[in-house]
Formats: C-alpha cells, sequence, structure tokens
C-alpha cells in the first residue's frame, strides 16, 4: 500500500508556497503522493469570504519543491474543463515533474455552485457524457499525435498537442464517483484506477468493509485489461501502529493499492495548515 495527503485547494492551501511546504515534509516523512482539491468555490456558503488557488498552479510549486512524491487532483471536474488547456495543463506538470502527475477525474461538484452559477450544465447524463468524451481527447492529446474529434460535445480539426506526456502512454488516471452508484466505477474499470466516495461514509471517515468488497468485484467483472490497476481508500487514519493494522490492514486485503490520509469535511482544520503538516510529520501509518 502507498500513503498520500489530500488537501483541499482554498483556505491555507490556496497560498502555493503553503502546499509546497506541506509536499516537501511529505516527501521528508516517507508519503508517497500529494493530491489537491480542483475546486472554484466549492460550497459557496460555506466558503464564503475564503481564498481558493488554482490546483494546477499548487501542484507546480509542490512539483518544484520535490523530487519523489507523485502529484495529482482528487479529483477534476473535466466536464466544466476545456479538454485542450487541460490537456496541456497536465502534460507541462508531467514534465516539470518529471512523470509523477496522477490525473483524477469526475464530475465534481456541488453542481449548483460550481456549474449553474456560472452557466454551466448541470444535468448528470450531459456531464456524464462531456466527461467520457474530456477523457477520451485527453488521452489522444496526451498521445502527442493528430487528433480529429466531432462528437457531441466537442469537436478537434487536424490538432497535434506537443510535447505528449512525460509518462507513456499518459499519466495514470483515476476515476472518482459515488459508490454504490455503478456507473463511475464501470467508467473506472476502463481506466487506471478507481477513487471512491461511500453513502455510507463521509469524507475522512474509512469506508465500510463489506462496501468495499462490493465495488471491488464490481470493477473486476467490468474491467478488459490485466494492466495494473490502484483501488483509493481514504480518510483518517490512526498513528498507533496496532491501531493502523486493524484499519487498514482488511481494506488491503480488499484491493486497496492506496490510503489517503483525508480530513473530515465538518472539521474546521479541514483547510487549516498547521493541523495537517503536524499530521504529514508523524509519517504516514505504520501497520
Amino acid at each position: 500500500m502507498r500513503f498520500s495527503v489530500n488537501v483541499p485547494n482554498f483556505g491555507d492551501f490556496a497560498d502555493p508556497r503553503v502546499v509546497a511546504a506541506v509536499a516537501v515534509a511529505a516527501e521528508e516523512a516517507g508519503w508517497d503522493g500529494l493530491f489537491v482539491w480542483d475546486h472554484v468555490v466549492h460550497d459557496k456558503r460555506a466558503r464564503r469570504g475564503q481564498p481558493f488557488g488554482d490546483p494546477w498552479m499548487l501542484l507546480t510549486a509542490a512539483a518544484l519543491a520535490t523530487s519523489r512524491i507523485r502529484l495529482g487532483t482528487l479529483v477534476t471536474p473535466v466536464p466544466r474543463r476545456r479538454p485542450q488547456q487541460l490537456a496541456r495543463q497536465v502534460a507541462t506538470l508531467d514534465a516539470l515533474s518529471g512523470g509523477r502527475v496522477i490525473f483524477g477525474a469526475g464530475l465534481g461538484g456541488p453542481f449548483e455552485d460550481e456549474y449553474a452559477d456560472f452557466g454551466e450544465p448541470t444535468d448528470p447524463v450531459v456531464l456524464a457524457e462531456r466527461l467520457d468524451e474530456g477523457l477520451d481527447l485527453l488521452d489522444r492529446f496526451w498521445s502527442g499525435e493528430p487528433v480529429e474529434h466531432d462528437g457531441t460535445h466537442f469537436r478537434v480539426r487536424d490538432v497535434t498537442l506537443l510535447p505528449a506526456s512525460t509518462q507513456r502512454p499518459r499519466p495514470p488516471v483515476w476515476i472518482g464517483g459515488f459508490w454504490p452508484n455503478r456507473p463511475p466505477m464501470r467508467r473506472a474499470a476502463r481506466w487506471d484506477g478507481a477513487v471512491p466516495l461511500f453513502a455510507d461514509a463521509r469524507h475522512g471517515q474509512a469506508p465500510p468493509l463489506d462496501q468495499v468488497h462490493d465495488l471491488v468485484a464490481y470493477v473486476h467483472r467490468h474491467r478488459e485489461s490485466d494492466a495494473p490497476f490502484d483501488l483509493v481508500l481514504g480518510g483518517v487514519s490512526p498513528t498507533d501502529p496496532a491501531r493502523a493494522h486493524d484499519l487498514l490492514g482488511p481494506l488491503v486485503d480488499a484491493g486497496a493499492t492506496w490510503w489517503d490520509e483525508r480530513r473530515l469535511m465538518a472539521d474546521e482544520d479541514l483547510y487549516r495548515s498547521a493541523p495537517i503538516l503536524r499530521r504529514v510529520e508523524a509519517g504516514p501509518p505504520v501497520f
């Protein structure tokens, strides 16, 4: 199992220097990755008055300050992005970091705050179509080959985006979504990993083991490739080795490959750097 640190892109973490400091601390303490959120306003009422940082600028600062840990978003709402611009941003970060990018993708939300308030569609069917079409275009753009595309939502006329991504054939793509919703996990099965949230576990809470088993079985039934596949679970882990073993051991046995250290959504420390830095400096769970 690998271990990552998860931070929002608002509050203290709107400052690229703070995110770079967390990345350095994570690398020195033995963590394997740093992932940031990709929100414009998140929940306007809850976040009113808080600053936000662009996730790709935050990750650029982290990349310049580190040399080993993997870096990415959890998750980028592809339906509200222009695929060509997003492909450039990810490929540039992949080159800058020496091939350390992991690309997390999903629908994002809340729909009213992050889509409707900017005049974007909110129909989940339309957003899912834009997500799938956008992911296909990203895959092709990162190849460095000419792209022709005439789709439902996007059109491309003989465009080649260079340089291609440093990682070949492309950066790993992880798909987020809520379980037990089936469509996001069918989508994940077509790519390189799943980052599920669970209806019965809030952000920052470890998922129910029986639901993890159900999800793994479902994804395996829909996988058409025998390539490695990541299952990313997360929550607040104990620093005591025995308690960490009790929590994480069964998840590893169920198929989890990453533990993503997160704060509870309702925790005011969610967007404050000092307590998160203390947890980062303590190192990943030992079990």
